[in-house]
């Protein structure tokens, strides 16, 4: 695979990297059932929560930044955001449907119902207002991303329409705070009405639904437009950000555990503080992430391709790799010596399918977005 290291960030690579490890690694426990607690569960169980939530906010780092530069251009029209719009769905919807067609085989094939609701992912409304049926479950953080860059570009239209006359950079500004105070407020709101509190309960009817957690994207949109408008800035604190990130990361989990928090004890902190924290702790990082770029030694090279293959690792590592290993081969008789060579083969399996599933399918799919035909045809005003 033809990789020119030169145009890579290593530092956003590196963050992409590890939010995927760290969600692979949550679901390598669910080759050890009997594991249900210990401080490598919580470590493994926290890194799958919080991989995600690094996902959100680079991902929205990178398309603020993309729809600023676009907002604030003297020529900009509409179709700069419909070939926005058009360069995300090349990466995206290829993928999606062809591992939403492959858990519908696999679940069928192995003589399972499908959900009543299956009607619902094929427009990324399997988790809108609430949680999703056991089905195909990684993908209720796609929906969120989806919507997210919808709304985004219409509001940005709506804003820029409205108020003609007004400075893009602040139109741009308002809207983002905008967003993420509504989708603060839709927290407060189902908050105030609960009736069950439980991590179960959090982790599937809120952490896992669009209608709390579009804000989490403009966490890191607000960050790219910092780093456009307040270059300087970025630049000079990037060090003092990325420590007080690190220090910010750690007090809020010793706060936790010595306060013992849990959503039960302490349900305003749980369902509407604790993930908004979360994402501005690791906006802070951005600054020094993304200026960080290395020479490409192994170990930077190994990084730079987890984080290009870490799409196709999300989509196939559980309902498809593991789903299918354990179908094919069964862990409820294994030994814990056969367990860590489970592991080892379903490790194998997962980096080399995602890596083949990326080069034969998915590069190809967004190469077709840079084709003259589909960007004359799409970003006409």
């Amino acid at each position: 695979m033809d990789i020119d290291y030169s145009r890579r960030i290593f530092g956003l690579d590196l963050m992409r990297a590890i939010a995927i490890l760290g969600v692979l690694g949550s679901h390598i426990l669910w080759i050890f059932p009997e594991a249900n607690s210990g401080w490598l569960v919580y470590i493994l169980q926290f890194g799958g929560v919080m991989g995600v939530e690094l996902f959100f906010v680079l991902s929205g780092f990178l398309i603020g930044r993309i729809l600023l530069r676009h907002f604030v251009n003297p020529q900009f029209h509409k179709g700069h955001f419909n070939y926005f719009l058009v360069r995300r769905w090349f990466r995206t919807l290829p993928n999606y449907y062809a591992v939403l067609l492959l858990n519908i085989l696999l679940v069928t094939a192995i003589g399972r119902e499908l959900p009543d609701t299956i009607a619902r992912y094929f427009g990324f409304l399997q988790n809108f207002f609430s949680g999703m049926d056991i089905f195909f479950t990684e993908s209720w953080s796609l929906p969120i991303e989806e919507f997210a860059y919808i709304i985004g570009p219409v509001l940005l239209l709506l804003a820029v329409s409205a108020f003609a006359k007004a400075k893009r950079e602040t139109l741009f500004l308002v809207v983002t705070l905008v967003v993420i105070l509504f989708f603060i407020t839709t927290k407060i709101i189902y908050t105030t009405g609960l009736t069950e509190m439980s991590l179960q309960h959090w982790n599937i009817e809120l952490k896992a639904v669009v209608w709390y957690r579009i804000d989490a994207i403009y966490y890191g949109v607000l960050a790219g437009y910092i780093s456009m408008i307040y270059t300087k800035l970025w630049k000079k604190y990037a060090v003092f950000c990325l420590v007080l990130g690190i220090g910010l990361f750690f007090l809020v989990q010793i706060v936790m555990t010595l306060k013992q928090w849990t959503p039960e004890s302490n349900p305003w902190f749980w369902y509407v503080a604790y993930l908004p924290l979360m994402s501005m702790i690791y906006s802070l990082f951005l600054p020094a992430l993304s200026q960080w770029k290395t020479q490409p030694t192994f170990l930077g090279k190994t990084i730079t391709i987890i984080s290009l293959i870490s799409y196709a690792i999300y989509l196939l590592h559980y309902g498809i790799i593991l789903q299918t290993l354990r179908w094919i081969w069964p862990i409820e008789t294994l030994t814990t010596s056969t367990k860590a060579i489970y592991v080892v083969v379903y490790l194998v399996l997962v980096f080399g399918l995602s890596y083949l599933w990326y080069r034969y399918y998915e590069k190809p799919m967004m190469d077709i977005r840079d084709k003259p035909y589909i960007k004359s045809r799409f970003s006409r005003p």
